[in-house]
């Protein structure tokens, strides 16, 4: 029986230490903003502080073998290697690889890391043997070959059955803009979005940023005189970035680096000697990004949205990034989605990834989902205080490494007494059969 983790000293640190910080950042509002002393706004802070407090327990729960949600992969489509290597990469969100489905005997003799439990046409048995929660469909020829009976009969038995591209999409947070075509992307409804939406976006980016302002004038004027008296003139950085319909405008914020007329490019890593002293605090704390609220204001951006970038990148962008064009179709943001899911990008295949995040975005665009990046803001805001405990930000060939690795170790099996018997087992070659049930 696996050992329970979730009451582990460090855990309780981490929540405590949240719940505590942001108790306190929230009673020293409550008592400089009398506007703030209403039953609603006190609740609403009282939630969001008990929330903080209980996602890494619930993170820690999702994690548990007991709790996860029982995947059963079916086909051989390049996206179905995708897919379980984003659960591999992150347990914490409770999802479980219970094994593979192959169209078709397989007549290839390499190993196989994954556990194949038969074909198709033994579906029935594998499905009564393993009892997943969820099918996902990875087959790369449909045409004569799906079990449509079989699905049916497992929907109406409470197993939910999606395409792998929705459920990649729905996991992971973002698109697979490697395997999407342009019709996939037309037929989406989401990304066609009604001009309420973005009229409610843009009233309360607008309130948002105003009531921050104010609250943040003495702030402003603090930083303003040490960067001053740390690195001398200018205080701000104004920059070309891309808004919406690809028109420029400046962007502004505090200035983190010595200046340079002829920096070589515009990513972080490739300028980090020219980060200032103060900057790297204004950085970590995200406090260089202050005076966008202005930028709020003007117009040229909401307080959530893809994030703008500088327009000298753009022509590298459209040509090496699928569907970049889209990027543009609403306001940028000073937070989005990608920068609460994805560390800073220092290269094009990072800019790419991220590019995945922000179509997310898009497509799934609503109040709810801003308000839920806002909070995500808040509680990174609030980790850069202590050291990072959490969960690592690895590069995706890094992470491709180690989940499988860890699909290497994990499988292994046992005989279910329980189970009615499997159709024969296969790892990768048919000289290499065993008979068994995977293991919960």
């Amino acid at each position: 029986m696996e050992s329970p983790r979730m009451w582990n000293e460090p855990l309780l640190q981490r929540a405590f230490g949240s719940f505590v910080f942001t108790c306190a950042l929230m009673i020293v509002l409550h008592q400089a903003v009398p506007q703030l002393r209403t039953p609603f706004v006190s609740s609403l802070l009282a939630a969001t502080a008990l929330l903080l407090l209980l996602r890494p327990i619930q993170r820690e729960i999702r994690s548990s073998s007991r709790f996860r949600t029982r995947v059963l992969l079916i086909g051989n489509h390049p996206m179905a290697q995708k897919f379980i290597t984003e659960i591999e990469a992150c347990p914490q969100r409770g999802y479980i690889i219970v094994g593979l489905v192959e169209e078709t005997t397989s007549s290839h003799p390499e190993f196989c890391p994954h556990l194949i439990l038969g074909t198709i046409n033994e579906l029935r048995t594998i499905v009564s043997a393993v009892k997943p929660h969820r099918i996902v469909l990875a087959m790369s020829d449909r045409r004569g070959r799906m079990p449509t009976a079989e699905l049916l009969e497992f929907q109406s038995n409470g197993i939910a059955v999606e395409d792998v591209l929705d459920a990649y999409e729905a996991f992971s947070g973002k698109l697979a803009i490697e395997a999407v075509t342009p019709g996939y992307l037309i037929s989406a409804q989401g990304m066609c979005k009604p001009w309420g939406l973005k009229a409610n976006q843009r009233m309360l980016s607008f309130l948002g940023a105003s009531l921050l302002l104010v609250l943040f004038a003495p702030l402003f004027g603090f930083i303003a005189l040490a960067i001053q008296l740390d690195s001398g003139s200018p205080v701000l950085f104004r920059q070309l970035r891309l808004g919406k319909g690809g028109l420029p405008f400046k962007l502004i914020k505090f200035r983190t680096m010595y200046p340079d007329d002829n920096p070589t490019s515009e990513w972080a890593r490739d300028n980090a000697s020219r980060i200032t002293r103060l900057g790297k605090w204004l950085r970590r704390f995200r406090l260089d990004e202050l005076p966008q609220l202005v930028n709020v204001i003007r117009g040229d951006m909401n307080l959530v949205g893809p994030r703008p970038h500088p327009v000298r990148n753009i022509t590298l962008f459209r040509e090496a990034i699928p569907y970049y064009v889209l990027r543009c179709s609403v306001l940028p943001g000073i937070t989005g989605w990608a920068q609460t899911r994805y560390c800073y990008a220092n290269n094009l295949e990072q800019e790419t990834e991220k590019m995945k995040y922000d179509l997310y975005y898009i497509k799934h665009m609503s109040l709810w989902m801003d308000l839920r990046i806002l909070v995500r803001t808040l509680g990174k805001f609030l980790s850069s205080f202590t050291p990072t405990q959490g969960e690592p930000r690895l590069q995706p060939q890094v992470v491709v490494h180690h989940a499988t690795e860890r699909l290497h170790s994990r499988w292994r099996l046992r005989e279910s007494a329980s189970a009615p018997p499997l159709p024969v087992l296969r790892y990768g070659s048919d000289s290499e059969k065993r008979s068994g049930a995977l293991a919960p």
